[in-house]
C-alpha cells in the first residue's frame, strides 16, 4: 500500500517535470516555428499573404479634404491685412483602390518593381457638399507668376496679361478645379506654350506614381518591402546630401519583428522626401494589438534644434539661417513652384509662419500623422496621413495684383487626411491566422509549464512528507 502510494507520488512527479520541460521546450520550438512562418509569409513573391495584400490593398483608403476659405481676400491684396481663413469639410474621395500595375520580379536581385496608378472618386456621403462648392483661395499662376519668372522685365509682360485677363491674387474656385485642375484665364493669354491647366493635385486621375523597385525579402526577410531605386534612382536629386536618400518601405508595410526601440523609416512622393516615425503607444486594433508610431516635431524642426535638418534647409529668403521650422519647401520637385508642405494648422511650425493668418487652431489629436504596425508582421493595419500644402506668396513691384503686400506669406490652401483602417473581415482573418495561432501557442506553453511545475513541487513535497512519517 505504501509501496502504491510512493510510485504514484514519484510518477506524478515524473509526470510534471516532463510536462514542464515540454513546455519549456516548446517555447523556442513554437517561437522559432512561428517565426519561420512569418518569414515565409510576408515575402513578396506570388502564393504568400503579403503578395496578396500588397498586390491590391484590402482596405479602404480614404483622403479628406479641408480647403481653406479666405473671408478678406480685397483687405489682404490691398493692405496687406492678415488673412482670414475659414476651414470648409471635409469633401471625401477614395483612393489607392487600384492594383499595382507592371509587377516584375526579378530573381538574381530579389526586388519587384511596379507602378502605382493613381485614382480619386468623391465620396459624397462622407462630404460636407459637393464637388462644386466653391471657395475664396489663392489664384495659384499668379502667386506663381514671380518666382517662376524674377527678371522684372518679364514680370511686366505678365503683369498685362494678367490685367487683360481680369485676374487677382485671389480667386472663385469650385471643388473639383480647386484639386484636379481648371484651364487657368491668365496662363492662356501667355503666347509661348505652357500649360495652361493649374490644380493642386494636376494631374492625378490616370496617372501613377513610380516605378519602385523594392526588395521582395527573399533572401534577407530585413529587407522586405524596403525600396531600392525610385523612378530608377537611388536618390531624389532634390536634396543636397544624405537628405536626398530614398528610405524605408512606402510605409505600407515594413520588415517584419518590429521593435519599440526601431525608427521606422519611409519614402513619401506627395512630400518628395523620405521620413520617419518612432514609437508612441500600445494600442488595440479590433483585438490585434499594434505599436503606435508617430511622426515626431523634430522631423520638422530647424537645423538648430535638429542638426540632421540642415539639408532640408533652402527657405534662405524667408528666415535668415534657416530659424524657420515646421514648412518644407517642395519646390524643386514641383518644377519651380513656390510649394511649401507642413503639418495642418502649421502643427509644431515656427510661431511666425502662421502669424499673418487667422483661423488657424492646430492640435496634436487632429493633425498629427502616425501609423498602427501590427509588431509581427510588419504591416500597417491603420494610419492617419495628414499635410498641409501652402503657397509661398511675395510682394512683386511688377506685377499689381501683388504689390499691395508688405510681407510675404505662407497662404495654407487645404490641408487632407489620408486615412485606412483594417476592415472587420480581415482584422478576423488577421486575429484566426497571425495572432490567434500565436496567442493559443503561447497559452499552451504557460499551461504545460506552470502545470507541470505546480505538479513536480506538490508530488514531490508529498512524497518527502510520506517518507519522513514511515521513517518516524
Amino acid at each position: 500500500m505504501g509501496c502504491d502510494r510512493n510510485c504514484g507520488l514519484i510518477s506524478g512527479a515524473v509526470i510534471g517535470a516532463v510536462l514542464a520541460v515540454f513546455g519549456g521546450i516548446l517555447m523556442p520550438v513554437g517561437d522559432m516555428l512561428i517565426e519561420k512562418t512569418i518569414k515565409k509569409e510576408t515575402v513578396l513573391e506570388e502564393g504568400t499573404i503579403a503578395f496578396k495584400n500588397w498586390v491590391k490593398t484590402g482596405t479602404a483608403v480614404y483622403r479628406q479634404f479641408w480647403i481653406f476659405d479666405v473671408q478678406n481676400p480685397e483687405e489682404v491684396a490691398v493692405n496687406s491685412s492678415k488673412i482670414k481663413v475659414k476651414q470648409r469639410g471635409p469633401y471625401t474621395y477614395r483612393v489607392r483602390y487600384l492594383a499595382k500595375e507592371n509587377i516584375t520580379q526579378d530573381s538574381e536581385t530579389h526586388t519587384v518593381s511596379f507602378l502605382q496608378p493613381n485614382g480619386a472618386i468623391f465620396e459624397p456621403s462622407l462630404s460636407v457638399g459637393t464637388e462644386n462648392d466653391t471657395f475664396t483661395v489663392l489664384n495659384l499662376a499668379v502667386a506663381a507668376a514671380p518666382h517662376l519668372y524674377p527678371n522684372v522685365f518679364i514680370q511686366g509682360v505678365l503683369n498685362s496679361l494678367i490685367k487683360k485677363s481680369k485676374s487677382s491674387m485671389f480667386q472663385k474656385r469650385t471643388l473639383k478645379e480647386l484639386l484636379w485642375g481648371y484651364k487657368d484665364p491668365f496662363l492662356s493669354l501667355v503666347p509661348y506654350p505652357i500649360t495652361t491647366t493649374v490644380g493642386v493635385f494636376y494631374p492625378y486621375n490616370n496617372t501613377a506614381d513610380g516605378v519602385y523597385k523594392v526588395f521582395s525579402g527573399k533572401d534577407d526577410i530585413s529587407k522586405v518591402a524596403i525600396i531600392d531605386t525610385y523612378k530608377g534612382k537611388k536618390n531624389l536629386s532634390y536634396w543636397p546630401s544624405y537628405c536626398d536618400m530614398i528610405n524605408g518601405t512606402d510605409a505600407a508595410s515594413f520588415p517584419p519583428f518590429v521593435e519599440k526601440t526601431q525608427v521606422l523609416q519611409f519614402f513619401s512622393s506627395d512630400i518628395c522626401r523620405s521620413i520617419y516615425a518612432v514609437f508612441g503607444a500600445e494600442i488595440n486594433l479590433k483585438g490585434i494589438p499594434v505599436y503606435r508610431f508617430i511622426l515626431p516635431s523634430l522631423a520638422f524642426a530647424s537645423p538648430l534644434q535638429n542638426p540632421d535638418n540642415h539639408c532640408f534647409c533652402t527657405e534662405k529668403i524667408i528666415s535668415k539661417n534657416c530659424t524657420s521650422y515646421g514648412v518644407l519647401d517642395i519646390g524643386k520637385c514641383k518644377d519651380g513652384k513656390p510649394v511649401y508642405i507642413s503639418l495642418p494648422h502649421f502643427l509644431y511650425a515656427n510661431p511666425e509662419t502662421s502669424q499673418p493668418i487667422e483661423g488657424l487652431s492646430p492640435n496634436e489629436e487632429e493633425h498629427s500623422t502616425y501609423l498602427d504596425v501590427e509588431p509581427i508582421t510588419g504591416f500597417t493595419l491603420r494610419f492617419a496621413k495628414r499635410l498641409q500644402i501652402n503657397i509661398l506668396v511675395k510682394p512683386a513691384r511688377k506685377i499689381e495684383a501683388l504689390k499691395g503686400l508688405k510681407q510675404n506669406y505662407f497662404v495654407p490652401i487645404l490641408w487632407l487626411n489620408e486615412t485606412g483602417t483594417i476592415g472587420d473581415e480581415k482584422a478576423e482573418m488577421f486575429r484566426n491566422q497571425v495572432t490567434g495561432k500565436i496567442n493559443l501557442l503561447g497559452l499552451v506553453e504557460i499551461t504545460l509549464l506552470s502545470v507541470g511545475v505546480v505538479m513536480f513541487i506538490v508530488f514531490t513535497i508529498s512524497y518527502c512528507a510520506c517518507r519522513s512519517k514511515r521513517v518516524n
